[in-house]
């Protein structure tokens, strides 16, 4: 291979990851700020702009009730400014406070429960998505009907340490039910090294058992390891697994279960990297997302949905994190104020947006150093 072609194939290798993440982003981010705007609409709070990316504008428009939709040439987020906002990141202007007792639609001026509500509504909005995504799936698609038998249990495994035997039926994990093998799955695959509670039917005996998951490090596909809980069992469905669609009201349900399991998993990640029994190399930065992108749009177009509603749901669950710049760090200002009766000043606000930012910038420059330590294995075989 000569060195031209060695630079195309990077090059090559980006834009296919590059398109469908940037696909699925825009959407997300354009869903997000849509739960601001419109709570805000709703709340009487004058907007602005509403943009998707930032920096300088590509092209827009002025709708009537004078709010400017752009496009901007950064497509790496967005933003909805309100009336009475210095900055995207809504940090009240100089004179913010003074204009709103006589401006009835700057957003600094409106009851904090209001102000909350708008700042809320992103993340919400990114939930509703993701249920919304897996919802329909379930109603087109449907689930895979695989029953949680034990068809196999490998030598050595976590489960033939417990006492699991080939025929087991799986009826609930921990008091929760099981009803398929990939429920099965879910529930052990993200809790390696915790004690599990397993309530099996063993030819009509019910059976309890314990069991600890192995950790098991598997290729992510990237040059990197991903780890994740092993019990050692396998399923061989007889013809197939088929799939079986849901009603409506099951399928909603199914989509909350859904978007619940990522938002628990995180947080159970997140418990175990503060504790030292998981490491920040797990963590991805944009790379890890455009890879997760392009890899399920290459597999059809169920799967690239899906994973948007998979990075939508991390997004909004993110800007919940309580960090000054990001939603719930607004959110902790207002729980904040209404405890004082009043807001913090200026200058603590403005420091706290500054360890907001820097706080941001160090997690981006963590996942972004994971990717391109992952990007190298790849590429230049380790």
């Amino acid at each position: 291979m000569d060195f031209l072609s060695i630079l195309q194939l990077p090059f090559s290798t980006a834009i296919f990851y590059a398109l469908p993440f940037l696909v699925a982003l825009m959407i997300i981010v354009f869903i997000h700020e849509l739960g601001h705007f419109l709570v805000a609409r709703w709340c009487g709070v004058s907007v602005e702009a509403f943009s998707i990316g930032f920096g300088k504008e590509i092209a827009g428009w002025v709708d009537r009730h004078g709010t400017r939709w752009k496009l901007s040439w950064i497509p790496l987020g967005g933003y909805v400014k309100f009336r009475g906002d210095a900055n995207a990141a809504s940090m009240p202007d100089a004179g913010a406070m003074t204009e709103a007792a006589k401006d009835p639609g700057n957003f600094h001026g409106k009851p904090v429960w209001q102000r909350a509500l708008v700042v809320a509504a992103g993340p919400i909005a990114n939930f509703l998505l993701a249920i919304f995504i897996f919802a329909a799936a379930f109603m087109i698609v449907g689930q895979p009907v695989t029953e949680p038998r034990i068809d196999e249990v490998l030598p050595g495994s976590a489960a033939e340490r417990a006492g699991i035997q080939k025929g087991d039926i799986v009826v609930s994990v921990d008091g929760k039910r099981i009803d398929n093998f990939a429920g099965l799955q879910q529930a052990v695959i993200t809790r390696p090294g915790d004690k599990l509670h397993l309530s099996i039917n063993r030819s009509g005996t019910p059976v309890e058992i314990d069991i600890v998951p192995d950790l098991k490090e598997e290729p992510d596909g990237f040059g990197g390891k991903m780890r994740i809980g092993a019990i050692g069992v396998r399923y061989n469905p007889e013809g197939g697994i088929r799939y079986e669609r849901m009603g409506f009201v099951q399928s909603v349900e199914s989509g909350v279960d859904r978007t619940w399991f990522i938002i628990e998993t995180t947080f159970r990640y997140l418990g175990k990297l503060v504790t030292g029994r998981e490491s920040a190399d797990q963590l991805g930065g944009p790379i890890a997302m455009a890879k997760a992108a392009g890899d399920a749009a290459s597999l059809g177009f169920s799967y690239f949905i899906n994973i948007i509603a998979f990075l939508s749901v991390s997004i909004g669950l993110i800007n919940l994190f309580p960090i000054p710049m990001l939603d719930g760090g607004h959110l902790v200002y207002y729980a904040i104020e209404s405890v004082r009766g009043k807001p913090l000043g200026e200058n603590a606000q403005e420091w706290g947006f500054r360890i907001g930012f820097s706080l941001v910038i160090m997690l981006m420059v963590v996942g972004t150093w994971n990717d391109l330590v992952r990007v190298a294995t790849v590429w230049f075989g380790g």
